[in-house]
């Protein structure tokens, strides 16, 4: 039995979330410590594709309505793949195994990944390559079944696998990279669901506006700084605007008790800026580190109640 195995990574916003929504900026990296895995093979002649998402102890077979939101938004990659590389013709018969350790609902883009190695694997598979921009417009398509509005930054970075500058309605541009960036995230365990921070903000922007766009304005300024900052291989630079971006964030109302109080542990083990990552009221924060700090910094997320913590560094460019 030949199996075909293919993967994405997870990532996270350095700088820029919220504000991107509105036409601003935002910067976002890879996190390849943290993936989705899917393995491909033949099944039985009839069966159609089966997903068997062995994480959630479920399986879902094409052209059977799913229960669950995991469901739909996993047969809408297949069938996005399957509308994009065969058109026209039957739909195969395979099984679809995917494991994921990237953790759902915390901002690193695991949706996004899984389809992404959903698509990947059943392309690659049936012999045909998909173009990395096909690829990510399949990939926005089922994160619109997630997220409503999104920002279009995931399915960016998750396809592109390198550091993004993000506009929507630009292309996205791979960063230069001058020197390694160290990262330690730290996983509230708290779940956050991009569509109500989303929606959250939305509503005082409407009923607020003098207030708000000046925040997402200043948001915007700083991923302008962090860019420079990253090119140029100045991390305390590139921390302050991350601690900056996080008082913004707060201002807006999309952190939380526990993004505070993992960010300020991250601060005081020695980070050179901290700050939410995604659309906050859970999910993760993500510290920038000196060499040799992530042990520190991981011990200091524990102690503060951190539920998992991830190491992962932003390599500089070719």
């Amino acid at each position: 039995m030949t199996v075909t195995r293919a993967c994405a990574c997870g990532k996270a916003i350095l700088l820029g979330e919220h504000a991107v929504v509105y036409g601003h900026p935002a910067i976002a990296v890879p996190i390849p410590a943290r993936t989705a895995v899917v393995e491909v093979w033949d099944a039985a002649p009839g069966t159609g594709i089966v997903i068997v998402a062995h994480d959630l102890n479920r399986r879902y077979r094409t052209g059977c309505l799913p229960v669950d939101q995991d469901g739909r938004f996993m047969l809408a990659a297949v069938g996005g793949v399957l509308q994009e590389v065969c058109p026209g013709r039957e739909c195969p018969d395979l099984e679809v195994g995917v494991r994921s350790t990237i953790p759902i609902a915390r901002g690193l883009g695991s949706g996004a990944a899984v389809s992404a190695a959903i698509a990947r694997g059943i392309a690659a598979h049936l012999g045909i390559t998909i173009p990395q921009d096909q690829l990510s417009d399949l990939v926005f398509a089922t994160e619109c079944l997630l997220h409503g509005t999104p920002s279009g930054i995931d399915n960016t970075v998750v396809c592109c696998e390198t550091a993004v500058w993000f506009q929507r309605g630009q292309e996205p541009e791979a960063m230069t990279v001058d020197r390694p960036m160290l990262l330690v995230i730290g996983d509230t365990g708290v779940p956050s669901r991009t569509s109500e921070s989303v929606a959250r903000v939305r509503r005082r922007w409407e009923s607020e506006p003098a207030a708000v766009g000046p925040l997402l304005d200043g948001i915007g300024e700083l991923v302008a700084q962090g860019r420079s900052a990253i090119a140029e291989g100045d991390l305390p630079a590139l921390g302050r605007a991350m601690d900056h971006n996080q008082e913004l964030l707060q201002q807006l109302g999309v952190s939380s008790p526990e993004l505070d109080r993992l960010i300020g542990a991250a601060r005081e083990a020695g980070a050179l800026g901290a700050k939410l990552s995604g659309g906050g009221m859970g999910g993760c924060m993500v510290g920038l580190v000196a060499p040799h700090g992530a042990d520190r910094m991981e011990a200091a997320l524990r102690a503060a109640g951190a539920h998992d913590t991830i190491v992962s560094q932003v390599e500089p460019s070719v």
